[in-house]
């Protein structure tokens, strides 16, 4: 049996992405911004200002920036990207999308100060953009290699969540042994989904 490489995954995931009407995008996009302070709830001190890594959507990616006006309402400090040389990221505090700029690849990023790559490691939990996830963790991203070389950074009990599409959480991918593994999924239908050797919870 022919196991489909990364790049056919790519292809075959983007081409239904593009393919999702766009009233079903928006409830799933509603969809998450429920589920995704619940989720960094899990992992809160009350005590301190629980950090959070994320993403800008774009394009036809899950999530919204109403996911990111979310998490900060409910208190967290928000990290999101800055976009570079290939390595590991490096980041910047979102404190409104009003605040954000243009950046390369077609993304928006903060416009404050540059925080360095390990800034990471304050994170307890880092929302992830993926093309697809798997039951064991392996992540499909579109190949640039930007997290695989941030996420060894991470703190060892952070929560590193893959955001995909209910379509999108699959039995298996082909990996890589750089691959860093995805703690768990966040998908519109079935919330947060813990990953590893055996099924999905």
């Amino acid at each position: 049996m022919n196991v489909p490489t990364k790049a056919e995954w790519r292809t075959r995931v983007l081409g239904e992405r593009r393919a999702v009407p766009p009233e079903t995008r928006r409830a799933e996009a509603e969809s998450l911004v429920e589920f995704v302070t619940s989720v960094t709830a899990v992992t809160a001190d009350p005590e301190v200002a629980t950090t959070v890594c994320a993403y800008v959507p774009v394009g036809s990616e899950p999530g919204s920036l109403e996911m990111l006006d979310a998490l900060r309402d409910a208190g967290r400090r928000v990290l999101l990207p800055i976009t570079g040389e290939p390595g590991p990221l490096e980041w910047a505090e979102f404190t409104g999308r009003d605040d954000l700029v243009a950046a390369g690849y077609g993304l928006r990023e903060p416009s404050g100060p540059v925080l360095p790559s390990t800034e990471v490691a304050a994170a307890t939990v880092v929302l992830v953009p993926a093309l697809a996830v798997d039951r064991h963790g392996v992540r499909l991203g579109r190949g640039a290699g930007f997290y695989d070389r941030t996420l060894g950074m991470a703190r060892p009990d952070a929560m590193l969540v893959a955001v995909v599409r209910d379509s999108e959480l699959v039995p298996q991918l082909p990996g890589d042994p750089h691959d860093v593994a995805m703690t768990h999924a966040l998908t519109p239908g079935r919330g947060l989904v813990r990953l590893g050797a055996g099924d999905p919870e």
